[in-house]
């Protein structure tokens, strides 16, 4: 299938423009904001699309058009102000969802944040990004698509270890960003994963058994 990168300029993204890629299972189409990241893998022989979750459905439905599931990756970050949280997590992943259905995707896969649909979880000092997560996810469950929302803990800049937990609820932990990639990556084609959504840390076990026994 043709898979497109929402965020692929950013940490996960990155990783897992590369694992698709490199892979014969997938082609990549890759979703960036500047042209000077879109020429950095043009280069690489990467199809790249530049586009904003700022812009509008119609924008984006044309971004995504070809392609037969979405990855959205994307934040704003911990540099920007929680107003940018609201329009790049919130409403950027609706509008994604809106041209998901418009340009006839039903694969839609979601990285989201441990806990994000436990209230009584939420980490107090970055509630309006968990506020964000939460309904955005909610909002991914009431539509059309066929989804799977992936809530990984803390993120390490650390090398995968390919073992994982995942469950409905786990209450706290760390994965690498390469085990996240990873688990999106074999995400793609694990029905046992659709219409599903679970925490994320790292475990004992390896990803493709864990999956396939959600």
């Amino acid at each position: 299938m043709k898979v497109f990168v929402v965020g692929a300029n950013g940490q996960i993204g990155r990783i897992l423009v590369n694992l698709i890629h490199e892979s014969k299972l997938h082609t990549i189409k890759a979703m960036v904001r500047k042209e000077e990241q879109a020429e950095v893998l043009k280069k690489r022989g990467v199809e790249t699309v530049v586009a904003d979750l700022k812009g509008t459905v119609n924008e984006l439905a044309e971004a995504v058009n070809g392609c037969d599931a979405i990855v959205f990756s994307s934040g704003s970050g911990g540099h920007t102000g929680f107003d940018q949280t609201l329009l790049i997590d919130l409403d950027g992943a609706v509008k994604m969802m809106e041209a998901a259905e418009k340009a006839g995707i039903k694969r839609f896969i979601m990285v989201s944040a441990l806990q994000a649909h436990n209230r009584e979880n939420w980490n107090e000092t970055i509630k309006p990004y968990y506020v964000a997560k939460h309904y955005a996810d909610r909002m991914l469950i009431q539509s059309n698509l066929t989804y799977t929302i992936i809530r990984p803990g803390g993120l390490l800049n650390e090398p995968g270890i390919g073992l994982i937990s995942a469950k409905e609820n786990l209450q706290r932990g760390s994965i690498p960003r390469e085990d996240v990639a990873q688990t999106i990556f074999v995400s793609l084609d694990e029905e046992n994963t659709f219409n599903r959504s679970f925490d994320l840390i790292s475990g004992n076990t390896p990803i493709t058994m864990v999956l396939k026994a959600l």
